[in-house]
């Protein structure tokens, strides 16, 4: 919370919490930039609310991480929206002011072209990318205005940039996050709050498994030839995000390997 102090000749000055007592929330936290923000946030002092449907994952995260800082964890489908506000109400008050949220949790279902789409997939991404990412953000935000400080992490794509053959509602689902986040941005300036995207390019995560529902020779197909970034390069960025002086803000930032120019251009060594 940003604690105002009424000085000298009536000035007003503003004092931020130093990072080691921030709590961080982060959704999608059991595998891939979720997971990897959690640990690097870990090993510099913020503490954290994990979010995630696998409840065996969370709780082995919980394990590694509570050896260096204080861990909450809060096991959910952010599909639904009343387990997510029901998770947020039940928050312990060591954990209830967010200071910093994390909007990471996402997927991709299918690469077919519009004709071919299945919906239950459609649904999933809107679901998750879209409803769940409004849902968790419309749950921690109220507390953000109230106290007057907070910093969102919304994590997009390249995907929401530009629109790829067979991307259709994917990429439909990112735009949207990129809207959101610029909406947000806007909303939000009153009270102080700092609102920003990252919007990686090819990372190794299961990402690709996911789209392909499993299928592994296709998913490793998407990374070869290719020094792809790491979930870890990724939680790298996130973190000098969040590591800026009050006064700065990062409001968008788009990241890609080397190789990749954009969704049509890689350069792959095969």
């Amino acid at each position: 919370m940003t604690k105002i102090y009424e000085g000298f000749k009536g000035f007003i000055f503003y004092f931020h919490k130093p990072m080691e007592e921030k709590t961080a929330l982060i959704t999608g936290a059991t595998s891939g930039i979720g997971k990897a923000t959690a640990q690097l946030f870990a090993k510099n002092n913020i503490n954290l609310v994990l979010c995630g449907r696998r409840k065996d994952r969370l709780d082995q995260l919980q394990k590694e991480l509570s050896k260096h800082v204080k861990v909450h964890t809060l096991n959910f489908d952010i599909r639904e929206k009343e387990n997510v506000f029901s998770a947020i109400a039940s928050l312990p008050n060591d954990f209830s002011d967010i200071d910093i949220l994390i909007n990471n949790a996402g997927n991709a279902h299918g690469l077919e072209p519009i004709h071919e789409g299945n919906t239950d997939d459609w649904d999933a991404m809107l679901d998750i990318n879209v409803k769940g990412l409004l849902y968790i953000s419309k749950a921690i935000i109220p507390k953000m205005v109230e106290n007057k400080s907070g910093h969102i992490i919304n994590i997009g794509s390249t995907a929401g940039k530009e629109v790829y053959p067979n991307g259709n509602v994917y990429c439909a689902s990112k735009h949207a996050v990129d809207a959101i986040n610029k909406g947000m941005r806007l909303d939000l300036n009153p009270y102080g709050i700092k609102v920003g995207a990252v919007n990686p390019g090819m990372v190794e995560t299961e990402f690709s498994n996911v789209r392909f529902k499993g299928d592994d020779e296709r998913a490793d197909n998407v990374y070869k030839g290719i020094e792809v970034m790491t979930p870890e390069n990724i939680a790298d960025i996130i973190y000098f995000v969040i590591t800026r002086p009050y006064h700065v803000n990062i409001g968008d930032l788009i990241v890609t390997p080397t190789a990749q120019a954009s969704s049509y251009l890689v350069n792959r060594k095969l």
